[in-house]
């Protein structure tokens, strides 16, 4: 959580160190008993409405709608109260209604257990609001009430302030208050504020939030779907190439062969002792064919070289993304700016899935977008990786249609990574990535 009330710090003056959250942590706790009491009014009336009218049946089931429906907008207020003011994010878990009659409707709120935790959150809250109401207006009016007695005291019947057992005059007395009142300000008051809205936001978490089973599920389904697309890039990539050496290199060394078979024939018959007069002819056409074989065993060689390049180029593990991505940009008939803010080497699949991400946007941008520059910005915001490529393209470019945004989809979320593209009809088109890069 973003507020005072994270990890326990042996500091007593920790909450000082962002005073502006100890102040929203103080108006969330000062706003909660005005907002639950009005709350818990509501649900109360209505619960007990529909429970006395259960008898008529038919009566009771506009209270009851009413009570889900409106739970339900209490419920949303509260999670953006919770995340206004104390700095908690709590995840909505209660999942849409699929029914399409009113009755259906109705049942499936009476039966979701997320909906029925959310009307006990408003009955619940009312009771830890006021605790966390009372103990932080007492903590702080106390604390500055002592903390100011010597400015006031002269004002008071005797000039004396009574304490029940005790009563204190001017002098040392006052002054040891006001030394009472000041430890209350700087600790007492603003741990009081920090304790009692935690107390209140673990309420908001346990009935208002997902359950840990849920939570639970969600990671696992999560870890799923990376995995899944962690797979199908592989697949994809194993695809793309057994495709190039099919079509590329695989044909250039058949050709290879068959030219190499061809100018032996021609070699061993100008060699043979029944060569005539055509042996001149023969040397020179086995000349020209072991010539073109050369060409095609350089061609072969550079496609199968392009194709390893692609697989995992060599100077992006010798020299890193810097260096790898600067090759790339000088390559790219678009003119593009490049930014990188790295400071050291990140790990070998983060660097790779840059890389790949880089280079097809890149080619993306070369074939489709029409663009007359791009720009790429690379840099790492604490354990993740974040990439943004931009061009002035005309736009449109949707992953759902095209595989290669697609296939770049799946290789960032196998990582654990996200993916937006942000390509309006017209342009311009961005692409910003997110990768965990942590050692």
């Amino acid at each position: 959580m973003n507020t005072g009330m994270r990890s326990p710090d042996l500091n007593p003056l920790r909450p000082w160190r962002h005073p502006l959250r100890l102040w929203r942590v103080g108006c969330y706790n000062l706003t909660g008993l005005p907002v639950a009491t009005f709350v818990f009014s509501v649900i109360v009336v209505l619960l007990s409405l529909t429970a006395g009218l259960l008898i008529t049946f038919v009566l009771a089931l506009p209270f009851a709608w009413l009570t889900f429906v409106l739970s339900r907008g209490f419920a949303r207020f509260e999670r953006g109260r919770v995340a206004a003011l104390a700095g908690v994010r709590i995840d909505d878990p209660v999942p849409p209604l699929v029914a399409t009659s009113a009755w259906g409707r109705l049942k499936e709120r009476v039966r979701s257990p997320q909906r029925r935790r959310e009307i006990a959150h408003h009955v619940a809250s009312f009771p830890v609001q006021t605790f966390a109401y009372v103990v932080t207006t007492a903590a702080w009016c106390g604390s500055l009430a002592m903390l100011a007695l010597p400015t006031y005291i002269n004002g008071m019947p005797e000039d004396e302030a009574k304490f029940h057992f005790f009563e204190v005059g001017q002098g040392l007395g006052a002054a040891g208050v006001a030394a009472v009142g000041l430890f209350g300000v700087l600790f007492v008051a603003p741990w009081a504020t920090i304790g009692s809205a935690r107390l209140s936001v673990t309420l908001a978490r346990a009935l208002l939030g997902p359950t840990s089973d849920a939570v639970h599920q969600a990671e696992v389904r999560r870890i799923e779907q990376q995995r899944g697309a962690a797979v199908d890039s592989a697949e994809a990539e194993r695809r793309r190439i057994e495709r190039d050496l099919h079509d590329g290199a695989q044909q250039r060394l058949v050709a290879l062969a068959a030219g190499l078979g061809a100018a032996r024939q021609k070699l061993d018959a100008e060699l043979s002792p029944d060569a005539g007069t055509g042996a001149a002819q023969n040397m020179e056409e086995g000349r020209r064919m072991v010539a073109e074989a050369h060409e095609e065993a350089k061609a072969a060689l550079k496609e199968i070289r392009d194709l390893v390049r692609g697989i995992h180029p060599v100077i992006l593990e010798d020299r890193g993304l810097d260096a790898a991505l600067s090759a790339v940009v000088a390559r790219s008939p678009v003119p593009v700016t490049l930014d990188v803010q790295l400071s050291s080497r990140l790990p070998a699949a983060v660097e790779s899935a840059a890389y790949f991400v880089v280079s097809e946007a890149l080619t993306n941008v070369a074939k489709h977008a029409h663009a007359t520059r791009a720009h790429v910005a690379i840099a790492r915001s604490g354990d993740r990786l974040v990439a943004e490529i931009r061009d002035n393209g005309r736009g449109g470019a949707d992953p759902d249609r095209g595989s290669g945004l697609r296939g770049l989809r799946d290789r960032v979320e196998g990582l654990g990574g996200s993916i937006w593209v942000i390509s309006p009809p017209g342009g311009p088109t961005t692409i910003s990535v997110e990768m965990p890069c942590a050692s």
